[in-house]
C-alpha cells in the first residue's frame, strides 16, 4: 500500500496549484468577512434579505428535490456518497484522490461545525447556521469529482480548473437552495459553506501529496 501511495498520481497536480492557491485565498477571505459580517446578528440583511423571502418556503414536487439534495448532507447521505467517490478513486488507480475524498470532506465539514459557535449566528431563533455545512460538504465532495475527472482526461491549467469550479458551483448552488428553501439557512450560510470547500479541500489535497510522498 505505501509503495501505491506513493508511486499514485498527485492529488493534486502542480499545474492546478497555484489557481486553485488563490481561488482558496480568495473564498478563505469571503469565509472570515461573511463570519464577521454576520457575528452573533440573525437579523436579514443585503443578500439574505433580498433571496430568502423568494425561497423560503418551497412546495411540491421541488420541495421533494430539496429534501433528497437535503438527505445527501445528512450523516448516511454523505457517507454513501464520500463512500462511492472513494471507491472510483480506487477503481481508478487513483489512491491519493480517493483518500482526499475522505479526508477532504471530513476536514471541510469540521471547519463549518468549529466556526458555527464562534460566529454564534442563528436561525429560527435556536439553531446555528453560519456557514452551511450541507453546502460545504457537496462542494467539497463536487472539487474531488472534479480533480479525479481533470486527471483523468489529462486536462491542462485553465480546463481542469475551470472543470472543478463549474462543478463547485453547481453543487453548491443545489444544495443552497435546498437548505434555504427548507428553511435550515440564510442564503449567505450557503455562500460560507462554499467558500469553505472551496478554501479546505485543495489545502487537504497537497496535504495528503506530501504525507504521500514521505511514506
Amino acid at each position: 500500500m505505501r509503495e501505491l501511495v506513493r508511486t499514485a498520481p498527485e492529488a493534486l497536480p502542480v499545474a492546478l496549484r497555484a489557481p486553485l492557491a488563490m481561488s482558496g485565498a480568495l473564498a478563505t477571505a469571503v469565509l472570515v468577512a461573511l463570519g464577521i459580517l454576520h457575528f452573533h446578528d440573525s437579523g436579514l440583511t443585503g443578500i439574505d434579505a433580498a433571496v430568502l423571502p423568494s425561497l423560503d418556503g418551497v412546495r411540491p414536487p421541488w420541495r421533494y428535490v430539496a429534501l433528497v439534495f437535503d438527505f445527501g448532507g445528512e450523516p448516511v447521505g454523505s457517507t454513501i456518497l464520500v463512500a462511492l467517490v472513494a471507491l472510483l478513486g480506487f477503481l481508478a488507480h487513483r489512491v491519493r484522490i480517493a483518500v482526499l475524498t475522505v479526508v477532504g470532506v471530513l476536514a471541510t465539514v469540521a471547519v463549518t461545525t468549529v466556526l458555527k459557535p464562534i460566529v454564534g449566528r442563528k436561525i429560527h431563533g435556536e439553531f446555528l447556521s453560519y456557514p452551511s455545512g450541507h453546502t460545504a460538504m457537496a462542494t467539497a465532495l463536487a472539487l474531488v469529482i472534479g480533480l479525479l475527472v481533470a486527471d483523468r482526461l489529462h486536462l491542462g491549467r485553465t480546463a481542469g480548473v475551470l472543470l472543478m469550479l463549474v462543478l463547485a458551483v453547481v453543487a453548491g448552488i443545489a444544495m443552497g437552495w435546498a437548505e434555504v428553501s427548507l428553511g435550515a439557512h440564510y442564503p449567505t450560510d450557503a455562500i460560507g459553506g462554499f467558500c469553505a470547500a472551496l478554501a479546505v479541500v485543495p489545502a487537504m489535497a497537497w496535504a495528503v501529496d506530501r504525507v504521500a510522498d514521505r511514506l
